[in-house]
């Protein structure tokens, strides 16, 4: 399993969002400029996002974006699943009505112990925990 940019940028732009909540919206440009992404391409990751209702928009001047809720209810994984899809390493693992070979597969234990994995790492991890771990990296940097 490889995550995409969109994924990627998804959570960046998330972590981005929460670390800059001061209640005002966030403009896409201002968020591209410290994320070093496209803006275009931040259009379209945001406007999955505020479907989701992951994150409010607003428009015109004032406009731009925040979280719909606190950074401690998004989980990684609810980031990464809206963006990428399933996490499963193989199909089978969700689906193995697919298989004609699901019966006497040995391999599916070792997709299902990789699974299981994936989601206890990905659906235990929130933004908030990230917002912590950045203002650790960052208090650390500046160790004398």
């Amino acid at each position: 399993m490889k995550i995409s940019t969109k994924g990627r940028y998804a959570l960046r732009l998330m972590l981005d969002l929460a670390l800059n909540n001061t209640g005002e919206y966030i403009k896409i440009k201002n968020i591209a400029e410290r994320q070093e992404i496209s803006e275009k391409y931040l259009e379209q990751i945001v406007t999955a996002l505020s479907k989701a209702n992951y994150v409010k928009s607003v428009r015109g001047a004032q406009g731009g974006y925040k979280l719909a809720k606190s950074p401690e209810e998004y989980t990684v994984g609810m980031i990464l699943r809206l963006t990428e899809g399933s996490l499963s390493p193989v199909a089978c693992v969700e689906d193995c009505s697919e298989c004609n070979r699901t019966d006497n597969c040995v391999t599916i234990e070792v997709w299902r112990r990789l699974d299981d994995a994936i989601n206890n790492v990905v659906d235990n991890i929130t933004l908030a925990d990230l917002v912590e771990w950045h203002m650790q990296k960052i208090s650390n940097n500046f160790i004398i």
